[in-house]
């Protein structure tokens, strides 16, 4: 792997000590640096070094949080954020930065966004315009926030596929699956977990373990055999689609919302 510099801002030595030692494992190559997790002490860093390729950024600063930092620098990198906490804006971070990793840091977790990282980067689209403004708009605003669109990843090029244009998701084969409304499927790097906490809760819902479904893809639904039911969609789907009898209500609920 090509050298890379990275910087770690993280307001726990123990921690950022730990981080360092686990990206020096993963990539020994890159160089990286620890700055102390304040804002002001970021700052200052920024405005007198080279901005690195990847910060590896802690949510939770000593003096703020990383939206202060960000607003103030706009840094010229990717960002990776590291947080305790699952519930602060994880929506946010997760549609558009890079990744997040919850504490305490599981390596592979730290390899998989990693990753990713080089996968986009090596794409372009962490150099496009409007990366660093669409970010600090999803931090200041992140209970509006859903995800709006994907980047699809091809062989020799890449494209933006709207949510809105997504009829289902479903996952097969350890592989998760976008079905568009003409019935095109794009594979997506993303699980259904991690989907259904990014997609609008009034346009997708959880039908199932294998699948989430548009409100807007469905053709009718209907009655099935001990409270369940049986839906179908369109483009159509290649097996039946039953809701169990535990989520039909909240499945009509939805339906009438």
């Amino acid at each position: 792997m090509n050298k890379l510099n990275a910087v770690i801002i993280e307001d726990e030595i123990p921690a950022a000590r730990l981080l360092h030692s686990m990206v020096s494992s993963l990539r020994p190559r890159w160089n990286i640096e620890i700055i102390s997790g304040s804002v002001d002490d970021a700052v200052e860093w920024f405005a007198s070094h080279e901005h690195p390729e990847l910060i590896f950024l802690d949510i939770h600063l000593t003096d703020g949080d990383a939206f202060d930092f960000l607003s103030v620098v706009k840094p010229k990198s990717a960002v990776i954020f590291t947080t305790a906490y699952d519930q602060y804006a994880i929506r946010a971070f997760s549609v558009n930065s890079i990744d997040y990793i919850l504490k305490p840091v599981e390596e592979r977790r730290l390899s998989d966004a990693i990753s990713k990282y080089e996968s986009l980067r090596d794409l372009g689209w962490i150099r496009s315009g409007n990366y660093m403004e669409t970010l600090l708009d999803a931090l200041k605003h992140p209970e509006k926030k859903y995800r709006s669109r994907f980047l699809i990843s091809g062989a020799d090029k890449f494209w933006s596929l709207r949510v809105e244009d997504i009829a289902y998701f479903y996952f097969e084969g350890r592989t998760t699956f976008a079905v568009t409304s003409n019935g095109r499927e794009h594979i997506l790097d993303l699980s259904l977990n991690k989907l259904e906490e990014q997609l609008d809760p009034s346009q997708f819902f959880r039908v199932n373990r294998q699948m989430i479904l548009n409100v807007d893809a469905i053709d009718k639904a209907v009655p099935s055999f001990r409270g369940r039911i049986r839906v179908e969609v369109y483009p159509p789907f290649k097996s039946d689609i039953v809701i169990s009898e535990g989520k039909a209500s909240a499945f009509k609920l939805w339906l009438n919302y």
